[in-house]
């Protein structure tokens, strides 16, 4: 067809009416075909020229990002990043249609009403062809097309898997919880005979009770075993609840430093040092900035507790750092306090587990929680009378690796 038109273009002078009309009857067919093309397409699809003009874009585009390119012409909204609400999203258009970059993708998250939405952008260079003076054929880069596809269910199925793996792993824990059920449940039953038998054989004698000091023996032992069920059961169904996160794409080290920015003055007031390391680097995590905030609150009151407990005017220390290694997101968090002895070290995320006369030994059981829901790990190192070190690695979300070549660089070569 292009060939076709390109001929008809350079004799339409010389062409007939119909022709003419014809001519243009094909190209109208032509661009209504493609518009619906464009339209039934699931893919959101951006056309932009070189200086960042939003030429063209199709219902999905709109659909996802939430505006009306007509609307915007209205208006007379021209650049691409005018028309998108969402910040992030325009921001990456924007930087990247400046600086020319093209084969680059990444993904965002935003809130729709009360749900979350998962998108991938990629933006790839809009080669057009035109034929030269000698007929020679050449291809350069015009703009940019942007490809915005809807991961949401992909993301959210994930999400469902890994907590899925994690009820799963819950069988074990099950079953060991049944087994600490089952001790207390045989004491209790015993004593409840032996106190049965003790009434009835007092009640065929001389009709007098037992003595009030053997009955109480008997009772006190029931209850304590009945505390202790209710122990075992609590702890289990805290272990078992699951972390209510709302997912999303965020900046770890910009929630870090707001938290740590935070306890600085509180910190300082105590004679305590803060050393903030960040990366700022970080890449956009799947995790929940609310619970990760939880997080850092918690790594740092346990610090400073254990840092005073050590330091009580000054001279205490508190390092947080973060960086990237082979596809992870690193935070470490470090200070000089008392330090944990081996037996406290190998219990420190149990509920109820705790060494301070006013704690409740769930914070860092919930950090534990917490972590592992962002499909992460969390480690600690410590050595009574030196500090402790917490070490969290999160996994960075893989981008889809474009293999197109730009033009552009294949003309550098």
């Amino acid at each position: 067809m292009n060939s076709f038109v390109n001929k008809a273009l350079k004799k339409i002078s010389k062409m007939p009416e119909e022709q003419v009309k014809f001519l243009i009857q094909s190209l109208e067919d032509e661009s209504n075909a493609l518009s619906a093309i464009m339209d039934s397409l699931y893919t959101g699809i951006l056309l932009l020229d070189s200086d960042g003009k939003l030429l063209r874009s199709n219902k999905a585009a709109e659909r996802l990002l939430s505006f009306s390119f007509s609307q915007g012409k209205k208006h007379k909204l021209v650049m691409a990043w005018d028309f998108i609400q969402y910040e992030e999203i325009s921001a990456y258009i924007k930087e990247s249609t400046l600086n020319k970059k093209t084969n680059v993708s990444s993904e965002f998250s935003f809130t729709v009403g009360d749900k979350v939405r998962f998108v991938t952008l990629r933006i790839l260079p809009f080669v057009k062809k035109t034929t030269d003076e000698t007929g020679l054929c050449q291809s350069c880069v015009e703009g940019s097309v942007i490809t915005i596809e809807d991961i949401t269910e992909k993301r959210q199925q994930e999400i469902l898997l890994h907590r899925m793996e994690s009820l799963a792993s819950l069988t074990n824990l099950a079953a060991s919880v049944a087994h600490e059920i089952k001790n207390p449940l045989g004491a209790i039953s015993i004593h409840i005979q032996l106190l049965q038998k003790a009434i009835k054989k007092q009640r065929e004698g001389d009709g007098k009770l037992p003595p009030e000091k053997f009955t109480e023996h008997y009772l006190d032992i029931v209850n304590e075993e009945i505390d202790n069920l209710n122990k075992i059961v609590l702890d289990f169904l805290f272990a078992v609840r699951p972390v209510q996160a709302t997912m999303t794409l965020c900046e770890p080290d910009s929630v870090v430093e707001r938290m740590v920015q935070f306890f600085i003055p509180e910190f300082k007031g105590k004679g305590v040092e803060v050393r903030l390391k960040l990366c700022h680097e970080s890449p956009r995590l799947l995790a929940d900035e609310k619970l990760l905030r939880e997080v850092v609150t918690n790594l740092c009151q346990n610090a400073l507790s254990a840092i005073k407990e050590r330091f009580p005017d000054k001279g205490g220390e508190l390092v947080v750092e973060s960086y990237l290694k082979e596809g992870h997101y690193y935070l470490v968090v470090a200070d000089n306090g008392c330090g944990m002895d081996e037996k406290t070290l190998s219990r420190v995320f149990e509920p109820y587990y705790t060494t301070k006369a006013d704690g409740t030994g769930l914070g860092l059981t919930m950090v534990y929680k917490i972590i592992k829901e962002f499909q992460g790990d969390i480690n600690v190192h410590s050595e009574k009378g030196a500090g402790t070190c917490f070490v969290i690695t999160l996994p960075v979300p893989k981008e889809s690796t474009l293999l197109i070549t730009d033009a552009s660089r294949e003309a550098e070569k």
